[in-house]
Protein backbone atom coordinates (compact mmCIF):
# COMPACT_ATOMS: atom_id res chain seq x y z
CA UNK A 1 0.00 0.00 0.00
CA UNK A 2 2.65 2.48 -0.91
CA UNK A 3 3.92 4.44 -3.81
CA UNK A 4 7.43 5.50 -4.57
CA UNK A 5 7.17 9.24 -5.05
CA UNK A 6 5.29 12.13 -3.49
CA UNK A 7 2.68 13.47 -5.95
CA UNK A 8 3.89 16.60 -7.71
CA UNK A 9 7.14 16.72 -5.69
CA UNK A 10 5.53 17.26 -2.33
CA UNK A 11 7.93 18.25 0.41
CA UNK A 12 5.81 19.41 3.30
CA UNK A 13 7.23 22.46 5.01
CA UNK A 14 4.78 23.32 7.76
CA UNK A 15 5.19 26.72 9.25
CA UNK A 16 2.57 26.57 11.91
CA UNK A 17 3.15 25.88 15.55
CA UNK A 18 1.44 23.33 17.74
CA UNK A 19 -1.96 24.49 18.83
CA UNK A 20 -2.16 22.53 22.02
CA UNK A 21 -0.63 22.88 25.41
CA UNK A 22 0.85 20.23 27.69
CA UNK A 23 -2.46 19.29 29.16
CA UNK A 24 -5.25 16.83 28.67
CA UNK A 25 -6.23 13.47 30.06
CA UNK A 26 -5.39 10.05 28.74
CA UNK A 27 -8.04 8.10 26.95
CA UNK A 28 -6.70 4.57 27.32
CA UNK A 29 -7.20 2.94 30.74
CA UNK A 30 -3.58 1.82 30.83
CA UNK A 31 -2.49 5.44 30.48
CA UNK A 32 -4.73 6.93 33.16
CA UNK A 33 -2.88 8.59 35.95
CA UNK A 34 0.17 9.31 33.78
CA UNK A 35 1.34 12.82 33.00
CA UNK A 36 0.20 13.60 29.46
CA UNK A 37 2.31 16.02 27.44
CA UNK A 38 1.04 18.14 24.60
CA UNK A 39 3.67 16.70 22.33
CA UNK A 40 4.73 13.14 21.63
CA UNK A 41 7.57 12.11 23.90
CA UNK A 42 10.93 11.19 22.33
CA UNK A 43 12.68 7.95 23.01
CA UNK A 44 14.60 7.53 26.23
CA UNK A 45 17.91 8.46 24.61
CA UNK A 46 16.50 11.80 23.47
CA UNK A 47 16.11 10.82 19.81
CA UNK A 48 12.65 10.25 18.36
CA UNK A 49 11.61 6.65 17.90
CA UNK A 50 10.76 5.28 14.44
CA UNK A 51 7.03 5.73 15.07
CA UNK A 52 7.30 9.20 16.61
CA UNK A 53 6.26 12.21 14.49
CA UNK A 54 9.16 14.07 12.89
CA UNK A 55 9.00 17.72 14.03
CA UNK A 56 9.38 20.42 11.43
CA UNK A 57 12.38 22.70 12.01
CA UNK A 58 12.51 25.71 9.65
CA UNK A 59 16.21 26.09 10.44
CA UNK A 60 16.87 22.82 8.61
CA UNK A 61 14.74 23.74 5.59
CA UNK A 62 16.51 25.88 3.03
CA UNK A 63 13.15 26.55 1.36
CA UNK A 64 11.41 27.89 4.46
CA UNK A 65 10.02 31.37 3.99
CA UNK A 66 10.65 31.47 0.23
CA UNK A 67 7.81 32.37 -2.17
CA UNK A 68 6.22 29.39 -3.88
CA UNK A 69 7.46 30.55 -7.28
CA UNK A 70 11.06 30.52 -6.02
CA UNK A 71 10.58 27.08 -4.47
CA UNK A 72 9.43 25.68 -7.81
CA UNK A 73 12.56 27.03 -9.51
CA UNK A 74 14.94 25.20 -7.14
CA UNK A 75 15.44 22.05 -9.21
CA UNK A 76 17.93 20.27 -6.95
CA UNK A 77 15.63 20.20 -3.93
CA UNK A 78 12.48 19.02 -5.65
CA UNK A 79 12.53 15.38 -4.75
CA UNK A 80 12.57 16.20 -1.06
CA UNK A 81 13.37 12.58 -0.27
CA UNK A 82 16.19 10.07 -0.43
CA UNK A 83 15.17 8.62 -3.79
CA UNK A 84 17.32 5.44 -3.70
CA UNK A 85 15.91 4.56 -0.28
CA UNK A 86 12.39 5.51 -1.36
CA UNK A 87 12.60 3.38 -4.49
CA UNK A 88 14.04 0.41 -2.59
CA UNK A 89 11.33 0.53 0.09
CA UNK A 90 8.63 1.05 -2.52
CA UNK A 91 9.77 -1.91 -4.60
CA UNK A 92 10.02 -4.13 -1.53
CA UNK A 93 6.52 -3.26 -0.36
CA UNK A 94 5.22 -3.65 -3.89
CA UNK A 95 6.60 -7.18 -4.11
CA UNK A 96 4.97 -8.03 -0.77
CA UNK A 97 1.61 -6.68 -1.92
CA UNK A 98 1.72 -8.55 -5.23
CA UNK A 99 2.70 -11.76 -3.47
CA UNK A 100 -0.27 -11.61 -1.08
CA UNK A 101 -2.68 -10.92 -3.92
CA UNK A 102 -1.40 -13.70 -6.17
CA UNK A 103 -0.91 -16.40 -3.53
CA UNK A 104 -4.24 -15.96 -1.76
CA UNK A 105 -6.16 -12.74 -2.05
CA UNK A 106 -7.53 -12.88 1.51
CA UNK A 107 -3.94 -12.54 2.79
CA UNK A 108 -3.98 -8.99 1.45
CA UNK A 109 -6.36 -7.95 4.24
CA UNK A 110 -3.99 -8.66 7.18
CA UNK A 111 -1.28 -6.72 5.34
CA UNK A 112 -3.66 -3.79 4.94
CA UNK A 113 -4.69 -4.11 8.58
CA UNK A 114 -1.08 -4.02 9.76
CA UNK A 115 -0.31 -0.92 7.67
CA UNK A 116 -3.43 0.88 8.87
CA UNK A 117 -2.74 -0.04 12.51
CA UNK A 118 0.73 1.54 12.25
CA UNK A 119 -0.83 4.56 10.56
CA UNK A 120 -3.36 4.88 13.38
CA UNK A 121 -0.53 4.78 15.93
CA UNK A 122 1.21 7.58 14.00
CA UNK A 123 -1.96 9.67 13.85
CA UNK A 124 -2.54 9.27 17.58
CA UNK A 125 1.04 10.38 18.30
CA UNK A 126 0.68 13.31 15.93
CA UNK A 127 -2.57 14.47 17.55
CA UNK A 128 -0.74 14.75 20.85
CA UNK A 129 0.91 17.83 19.36
CA UNK A 130 -2.53 19.42 19.76
CA UNK A 131 -3.03 17.92 23.26
CA UNK A 132 -5.56 15.42 21.87
CA UNK A 133 -5.28 12.06 23.64
CA UNK A 134 -7.29 9.92 21.25
CA UNK A 135 -8.19 6.34 22.21
CA UNK A 136 -6.25 3.74 20.24
CA UNK A 137 -7.39 0.27 21.35
CA UNK A 138 -11.03 0.70 20.31
CA UNK A 139 -10.22 2.11 16.84
CA UNK A 140 -7.64 -0.61 16.12
CA UNK A 141 -10.02 -3.41 17.10
CA UNK A 142 -12.77 -1.69 15.16
CA UNK A 143 -10.51 -1.41 12.12
CA UNK A 144 -10.15 -5.19 12.00
CA UNK A 145 -13.93 -5.46 12.18
CA UNK A 146 -14.36 -2.88 9.43
CA UNK A 147 -12.11 -4.78 7.03
CA UNK A 148 -13.81 -8.10 7.79
CA UNK A 149 -17.34 -6.68 7.56
CA UNK A 150 -16.62 -4.88 4.29
CA UNK A 151 -15.10 -7.98 2.71
CA UNK A 152 -17.82 -10.38 3.88
CA UNK A 153 -20.96 -8.22 4.04
CA UNK A 154 -20.30 -5.43 1.55
CA UNK A 155 -21.04 -1.69 1.89
CA UNK A 156 -23.71 -2.21 4.53
CA UNK A 157 -21.30 -4.16 6.71
CA UNK A 158 -18.67 -1.45 6.28
CA UNK A 159 -21.02 1.30 7.48
CA UNK A 160 -22.33 -0.73 10.44
CA UNK A 161 -18.83 -1.75 11.57
CA UNK A 162 -17.61 1.84 11.33
CA UNK A 163 -20.59 3.14 13.33
CA UNK A 164 -19.99 0.52 16.03
CA UNK A 165 -16.31 1.51 16.13
CA UNK A 166 -17.22 5.15 16.71
CA UNK A 167 -19.61 4.09 19.48
CA UNK A 168 -16.85 2.01 21.06
CA UNK A 169 -14.56 5.05 21.00
CA UNK A 170 -17.16 7.10 22.90
CA UNK A 171 -17.72 4.38 25.50
CA UNK A 172 -14.00 3.65 25.89
CA UNK A 173 -13.09 7.29 26.52
CA UNK A 174 -16.17 7.86 28.66
CA UNK A 175 -15.01 5.39 31.32
CA UNK A 176 -12.16 7.66 32.47
CA UNK A 177 -11.68 11.26 33.51
CA UNK A 178 -14.13 13.38 31.53
CA UNK A 179 -11.82 16.37 31.39
CA UNK A 180 -11.18 16.96 27.67
CA UNK A 181 -13.26 13.90 26.76
CA UNK A 182 -15.06 15.62 23.89
CA UNK A 183 -11.80 16.59 22.25
CA UNK A 184 -10.35 13.12 22.74
CA UNK A 185 -13.49 11.40 21.41
CA UNK A 186 -13.40 13.53 18.27
CA UNK A 187 -9.75 12.58 17.83
CA UNK A 188 -10.64 8.90 18.19
CA UNK A 189 -13.49 9.19 15.67
CA UNK A 190 -11.11 10.95 13.29
CA UNK A 191 -8.69 8.01 13.57
CA UNK A 192 -11.58 5.56 13.10
CA UNK A 193 -12.65 7.37 9.94
CA UNK A 194 -9.36 8.40 8.38
CA UNK A 195 -7.91 6.02 7.44
CA UNK A 196 -10.07 3.15 8.81
CA UNK A 197 -13.43 3.79 7.15
CA UNK A 198 -11.85 4.90 3.86
CA UNK A 199 -9.51 1.90 3.61
CA UNK A 200 -12.56 -0.34 4.05
CA UNK A 201 -13.27 0.39 0.39
CA UNK A 202 -10.12 -1.53 -0.51
CA UNK A 203 -11.75 -4.58 1.09
CA UNK A 204 -14.87 -3.89 -1.01
CA UNK A 205 -12.69 -3.86 -4.12
CA UNK A 206 -11.12 -7.18 -3.16
CA UNK A 207 -14.37 -9.03 -2.41
CA UNK A 208 -15.76 -9.75 -5.95
CA UNK A 209 -14.59 -12.66 -8.06
CA UNK A 210 -12.36 -10.29 -10.04
CA UNK A 211 -11.27 -8.53 -6.86
CA UNK A 212 -7.55 -9.09 -7.39
CA UNK A 213 -7.75 -7.30 -10.74
CA UNK A 214 -9.73 -4.44 -9.17
CA UNK A 215 -7.11 -3.98 -6.47
CA UNK A 216 -4.36 -3.95 -9.08
CA UNK A 217 -6.27 -1.27 -11.00
CA UNK A 218 -6.57 0.73 -7.78
CA UNK A 219 -2.90 0.46 -6.83
CA UNK A 220 -1.39 0.92 -10.29
CA UNK A 221 -3.53 3.95 -11.10
CA UNK A 222 -2.62 5.59 -7.79
CA UNK A 223 1.08 4.98 -8.46
CA UNK A 224 0.57 6.54 -11.91
CA UNK A 225 -0.73 9.66 -10.18
CA UNK A 226 2.40 9.88 -8.05
CA UNK A 227 4.86 9.17 -10.85
CA UNK A 228 3.13 11.43 -13.38
CA UNK A 229 2.84 14.29 -10.94
CA UNK A 230 6.47 13.95 -9.85
CA UNK A 231 7.92 13.76 -13.36
CA UNK A 232 5.80 16.57 -14.82
CA UNK A 233 6.37 18.80 -11.84
CA UNK A 234 10.15 18.38 -11.97
CA UNK A 235 10.29 19.06 -15.71
CA UNK A 236 7.59 21.70 -16.16
CA UNK A 237 6.37 22.89 -12.75
CA UNK A 238 6.07 26.68 -12.65
CA UNK A 239 2.65 27.55 -11.26
CA UNK A 240 2.01 26.61 -7.60
CA UNK A 241 -1.27 24.89 -6.85
CA UNK A 242 -1.58 25.42 -3.10
CA UNK A 243 1.43 27.45 -1.93
CA UNK A 244 0.14 27.93 1.60
CA UNK A 245 -0.17 24.16 2.11
CA UNK A 246 2.47 22.54 -0.10
CA UNK A 247 4.64 25.04 -1.98
CA UNK A 248 6.18 22.45 -4.31
CA UNK A 249 2.89 21.22 -5.72
CA UNK A 250 2.26 22.67 -9.17
CA UNK A 251 -0.56 22.72 -11.71
CA UNK A 252 1.82 21.27 -14.29
CA UNK A 253 2.44 18.36 -11.95
CA UNK A 254 -1.30 17.88 -11.55
CA UNK A 255 -1.72 17.81 -15.34
CA UNK A 256 0.93 15.10 -15.54
CA UNK A 257 -0.85 13.18 -12.81
CA UNK A 258 -4.12 13.30 -14.77
CA UNK A 259 -2.40 12.20 -17.99
CA UNK A 260 -0.61 9.24 -16.38
CA UNK A 261 -3.75 8.20 -14.51
CA UNK A 262 -5.88 8.27 -17.66
CA UNK A 263 -3.37 6.13 -19.55
CA UNK A 264 -2.79 3.78 -16.62
CA UNK A 265 -6.51 3.54 -15.86
CA UNK A 266 -7.43 2.77 -19.46
CA UNK A 267 -4.80 0.05 -19.78
CA UNK A 268 -5.48 -1.62 -16.43
CA UNK A 269 -9.27 -1.55 -16.75
CA UNK A 270 -9.00 -3.15 -20.20
CA UNK A 271 -6.33 -5.77 -19.52
CA UNK A 272 -7.04 -6.64 -15.85
CA UNK A 273 -10.83 -6.46 -15.93
CA UNK A 274 -11.76 -6.82 -19.60
CA UNK A 275 -13.86 -3.65 -19.68
CA UNK A 276 -14.00 -0.77 -22.14
CA UNK A 277 -10.97 1.53 -22.18
CA UNK A 278 -13.09 4.66 -21.79
CA UNK A 279 -14.00 3.59 -18.26
CA UNK A 280 -10.32 4.05 -17.44
CA UNK A 281 -10.52 7.68 -18.56
CA UNK A 282 -13.24 8.44 -16.02
CA UNK A 283 -11.37 6.41 -13.43
CA UNK A 284 -8.06 8.15 -14.13
CA UNK A 285 -9.50 11.65 -13.79
CA UNK A 286 -11.20 10.72 -10.52
CA UNK A 287 -8.05 9.09 -9.15
CA UNK A 288 -5.84 12.07 -10.02
CA UNK A 289 -8.19 14.48 -8.27
CA UNK A 290 -8.68 12.25 -5.23
CA UNK A 291 -4.97 11.50 -4.85
CA UNK A 292 -4.13 15.19 -4.97
CA UNK A 293 -6.83 16.04 -2.44
CA UNK A 294 -5.63 13.25 -0.14
CA UNK A 295 -2.04 14.44 -0.32
CA UNK A 296 -3.00 18.07 0.33
CA UNK A 297 -5.22 17.02 3.21
CA UNK A 298 -2.35 15.15 4.85
CA UNK A 299 -0.04 18.11 4.26
CA UNK A 300 -2.54 20.44 5.90
CA UNK A 301 -2.87 18.16 8.93
CA UNK A 302 0.90 18.03 9.35
CA UNK A 303 1.21 21.79 8.89
CA UNK A 304 -1.40 22.43 11.57
CA UNK A 305 0.35 20.03 13.96
CA UNK A 306 3.82 21.41 13.24
CA UNK A 307 5.36 18.17 11.99
CA UNK A 308 7.19 17.26 8.80
CA UNK A 309 6.48 13.51 8.64
CA UNK A 310 4.13 11.27 10.58
CA UNK A 311 7.17 9.16 11.54
CA UNK A 312 10.35 7.84 9.92
CA UNK A 313 9.58 4.12 9.96
CA UNK A 314 9.90 3.91 6.13
CA UNK A 315 13.30 5.18 4.92
CA UNK A 316 12.90 7.71 2.13
CA UNK A 317 9.15 7.93 2.68
CA UNK A 318 8.54 9.04 6.26
CA UNK A 319 5.66 7.38 8.04
CA UNK A 320 3.12 4.84 6.89
CA UNK A 321 0.42 7.51 6.84
CA UNK A 322 2.66 9.60 4.59
CA UNK A 323 2.20 6.80 2.03
CA UNK A 324 -1.42 5.98 2.77
CA UNK A 325 -2.63 9.57 2.45
CA UNK A 326 -3.61 9.40 -1.22
CA UNK A 327 -4.47 5.68 -1.25
CA UNK A 328 -7.19 5.90 1.41
CA UNK A 329 -8.90 8.77 -0.44
CA UNK A 330 -8.57 7.12 -3.84
CA UNK A 331 -10.05 3.77 -2.74
CA UNK A 332 -13.70 5.00 -2.47
CA UNK A 333 -13.42 6.69 -5.88
CA UNK A 334 -12.11 3.55 -7.59
CA UNK A 335 -14.77 1.41 -5.91
CA UNK A 336 -17.56 3.79 -6.95
CA UNK A 337 -16.41 4.09 -10.58
CA UNK A 338 -15.89 0.35 -11.04
CA UNK A 339 -19.16 -0.49 -9.29
CA UNK A 340 -21.14 1.89 -11.48
CA UNK A 341 -19.37 1.42 -14.82
CA UNK A 342 -17.62 -1.94 -14.67
CA UNK A 343 -20.20 -4.23 -13.12
CA UNK A 344 -20.30 -6.50 -16.18
CA UNK A 345 -17.75 -7.14 -18.95
CA UNK A 346 -18.51 -4.91 -21.92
Amino acid sequence: MTSTFDPMMTTDSPSGSPSGSPSGSSSDPADRGAVVPGRAEPAADGAPGPLDPVPYDPRLDELAGLPAEVVLEKKQSRAGRNLPAAIGVGVGLGVLIVATLLIRKESFLPLVGLAVAVGMWELRAALRHAAVQAPLVAPVIGMAGVLWAAYVHGPGGLVVAWALTCLAVVLWRGTGNLDGAGRDVMGGIFIATYPTFLVGFAALLLAPEDGVGRVFVFLITTVCSDVGGYASGVLFGKHPMAPSISPKKSWEGFAGSVLFCVVGGSLTVHFFLGHAWWIGIALGIGVAIAATVGDLMESLIKRDLGIKDMSHVLPGHGGVMDRLDSLVVVAPIVWAVLTLLAARPS
